[in-house]
C-alpha cells in the first residue's frame, strides 16, 4: 500500500510557495507521491478577472513542478465540465488508487471553512486531511479544536504539521505581476510562460491612463475589503482640492491609487522597495505597514507614469512630514475622514477642512500620536515633526 498526497487549488498561477508545500508535506508524511490537481471552476471563489485558461493553468503546474521526484500534474478536474467540487476528485481518485491511502492536503484557511464545503463527509471517508500551522501565524489551540470538531462530526481523520512555508499566495503573485516585481514568487519558466503568452497583463502599459481607466486599474489591485475606503478617499481629496485651489484632477489620481500597495505583505514590501531603490528605515522595516505609503509611490511612478506633485502625496499621505504641499496635505486628510471613516474626532476634522485645512491636518497628526502613546507604541519621527512644524508655524500668525 502506497501514500498519495492530493494537492488542489486554483494554481493561479502555481508559485514558488506551492511546490514548498507539495514538497514538505510529502517529507514529513512520507508519501510516495503528489498530485497536484488544478480546479477547472472554483466552486467557493469566482477566478480572477483575466485568468488563463484551465490548461494554461495546467502547463504552468507542470513547468513549476518540472524536476520534483514525486510530484505528478493530474488534469482529472479539468476533464469535468461544472464547478470543481474537491468530494467528486477525491473519490475519483479513490476508486483510481483504491489500494493506497490518500492525504488531502491544504492551506489553514480551508482547513479552518472545511465544514462550510460541498458534501465534507465524502471526502474525510476516503482522504485523511493535512494543514500546516504557519510558525507565529496560526493557534494551534484552534487548528486541534478544529481537528477535534471535524472528527466528531465527520470521522475524519486530520494531521496538522509544524512546517516551513513561503507567506505567499496567488493573488499576491498577480499583484506583484502587475508591478513587474514577481521573480521571487515564481520559476523562470513559470514566468517566461506568462510574458510569452501575454497572461496576466504583464504588457499592458499602464502609464497616464485616462481618470476612468486608471480607476478600474487601480481598484483590481485592491482587497475588495478596502475599494470602499479609497473611493471615498478618492472623493474627498477632489472635494478638497475643490474647496482649497489644488489640482482636482491631480487630487482624484493620487486618491485613487494612495493604497494601491496596501493589499502585499511585509516580504512584497521590501521587495517593492529594493527593486525602486526606495530607502527604509529600520523603524518602517519594523513596522511595516507604514512602508505602502513609500512602495506606493514608486508603483504610482514607475508603473502608473504619475506626475512628481501624485508621487510625493501618496508617498507622505500616512506619516505625513513638516512644510507639506497642499496636494499632500490634502490626500493625508481625505484619507483620515473619507465618509466611511468612523471615529471620535472625525466630525470635529471634516468640520475644520472647511475652514482651517492647516488645523484640520495639525489635529490629525495629534490623533494619531495620541492613539499610539496610548496603545505604548513608538512614534513615528516624521509626524512628531510635521506636528512641531505646523505649531511653529501657527504660533508666528
Amino acid at each position: 500500500m502506497g501514500k498519495i498526497g492530493i494537492y488542489g487549488g486554483s494554481f493561479n498561477p502555481p508559485h514558488l510557495g506551492h511546490m514548498l508545500a507539495a514538497r514538505e508535506m510529502a517529507e514529513a508524511l512520507g508519501l510516495d507521491r503528489v498530485l497536484l490537481v488544478p480546479a477547472a471552476t472554483p466552486p467557493h471563489k469566482d477566478m480572477a478577472d483575466g485568468s488563463p485558461s484551465g490548461e494554461q493553468r495546467l502547463e504552468m503546474l507542470r513547468l513549476a513542478s518540472e524536476g520534483m521526484e514525486g510530484v505528478e500534474v493530474d488534469g482529472l478536474e479539468l476533464r469535468r465540465k461544472g464547478p470543481s467540487y474537491t468530494a467528486d476528485t477525491v473519490k475519483a481518485l479513490h476508486e483510481r488508487y483504491s489500494k493506497d491511502k490518500l492525504y488531502f492536503l491544504m492551506g489553514t484557511d480551508m482547513f479552518l471553512s472545511f465544514h462550510e464545503w460541498y458534501k465534507p463527509e465524502k471526502i474525510c471517508k476516503h482522504a485523511t486531511l493535512v494543514t500546516v500551522r504557519r510558525a507565529g501565524t496560526d493557534s494551534l489551540s484552534q487548528l486541534e479544536r478544529q481537528a477535534e470538531r471535524l472528527k466528531k462530526n465527520y470521522g475524519a481523520k486530520t494531521v496538522v504539521l509544524d512546517n516551513r512555508v513561503l507567506e505567499m499566495s496567488s493573488t499576491e503573485a498577480r499583484r506583484m505581476l502587475r508591478f513587474q516585481c514577481a521573480e521571487s514568487y515564481l520559476n523562470k519558466y513559470v514566468l517566461d510562460y506568462i510574458w510569452a503568452h501575454r497572461l496576466y497583463g504583464v504588457e499592458e502599459d499602464l502609464r497616464c491612463l485616462p481618470f476612468d481607466q486608471l480607476r478600474k486599474a487601480s481598484l483590481a489591485l485592491h482587497d475588495p475589503r478596502r475599494v470602499p475606503h479609497v473611493i471615498g478617499c478618492c472623493g474627498a481629496a477632489s472635494h478638497l482640492a475643490l474647496r482649497w485651489g489644488c489640482d482636482e484632477t491631480l487630487a482624484a489620481r493620487a486618491g485613487i491609487l494612495h493604497d494601491v500597495t496596501k493589499a502585499l505583505g511585509k516580504r512584497a514590501q521590501l521587495l517593492l522597495c529594493e527593486k525602486y531603490g526606495i530607502m527604509t528605515t529600520e523603524f518602517e522595516r519594523n513596522h511595516y505597514k507604514l512602508l505602502h505609503a513609500r512602495s506606493g509611490a514608486a508603483i504610482a511612478e514607475h508603473i502608473f507614469g504619475e506626475s512628481r506633485e501624485v508621487v510625493d502625496a501618496i508617498y507622505w499621505h500616512t506619516t505625513g512630514k513638516a512644510n507639506m504641499a497642499l496636494l499632500e496635505k490634502i490626500l493625508y486628510i481625505a484619507d483620515y475622514m473619507e465618509p466611511n471613516r468612523n471615529f471620535d474626532g472625525v466630525r470635529k476634522m471634516r468640520e475644520l477642512t472647511e475652514t482651517d485645512l492647516d488645523g484640520a491636518l495639525l489635529l490629525g497628526f495629534e490623533m494619531s500620536i495620541d492613539l499610539l502613546k496610548s496603545e505604548n507604541k513608538p512614534l513615528d519621527r516624521f509626524t512628531v515633526e510635521a506636528r512641531d512644524f505646523l505649531l511653529g508655524e501657527r504660533t508666528k500668525v
